[in-house]
């Protein structure tokens, strides 16, 4: 899990063809849970899409979170269609590896994914993740709604000071809408269950993050700070 050792972001006219005619074949069920990889997914369940590093630990620790129903891992946020796994590590499609974690939100919250992905790994190393260097090594949140959107910046915000006051230095994570998500190649799919022994890569900073349990939340805590707009809540 080695990649460029000068790690940049390309434009899309340096991006990698890929592929139009042809999509990953994707496992029939997550090796370690026996859940559908795909989906369809009921009403309950939400999906996430973050990247951390190396998505082999990163799918790792999302799998055994409670609440977590499936997970899988991929491509996302670059430009190449359907990249391979060697093209990704070429620097060369603008992906990063992430991992996708469905959850049942009657037993857990957006916030406590979110937390988990803070607080399982470095955000503060721009284009790298310990030993892993590179673009697709990143930190980042692709979210599918406003509501991701904002609880992804709540939680990077509340997050930062704790980092400050450990020594840490500014949050590089990048958070953008999920325009796609590519599925990486089977044997990718929950590698260290099938390899215990594998390498992993993945560590966080020992810094607890904040955690907000919902939106109403969020809103009590913002409003002392900024009582000109509190006339306005909840209307």
């Amino acid at each position: 899990m080695f990649g460029r050792k000068t790690p940049g972001m390309i434009t899309p006219a340096q991006a990698l063809p890929g592929r139009t005619d042809q999509t990953m074949p994707v496992p029939e069920a997550h090796f370690e849970k026996g859940s559908s990889l795909t989906g369809p997914w009921a009403e309950n369940m939400q999906t996430l899409v973050v990247g951390m590093g190396c998505f082999w630990g990163a799918e790792r620790i999302f799998w055994q979170t409670p609440g977590v129903h499936s997970t899988s891992v991929g491509y996302a946020g670059g430009y190449t269609p359907n990249p391979s796994y060697e093209e990704v590590c070429s620097g060369f499609t603008g992906h990063t590896e992430v991992l996708m974690a469905v959850f049942d939100t009657t037993v857990t919250s957006l916030e406590d994914m979110l937390r988990t992905f803070w607080e399982n790994h470095d955000p503060t190393q721009g284009m790298r993740q310990g030993n892993d260097m590179g673009t697709q090594y990143r930190s980042a949140i692709y979210y599918t709604s406003e509501t991701q959107r904002e609880a992804a910046e709540a939680t990077r915000d509340a997050f930062q000071p704790k980092l400050t006051a450990a020594g840490y230095g500014t949050i590089t994570t990048e958070i953008a809408p999920l325009t796609h998500y590519y599925f990486a190649e089977p044997y990718h799919q929950q590698y260290l269950a099938k390899n215990p022994n594998g390498y992993c890569g993945v560590g966080g900073t020992g810094v607890s993050c904040p955690a907000f349990s919902s939106y109403a939340e969020r809103l009590l805590d913002y409003w002392p700070a900024h009582p000109e707009h509190s006339s306005q809540a909840m209307t």
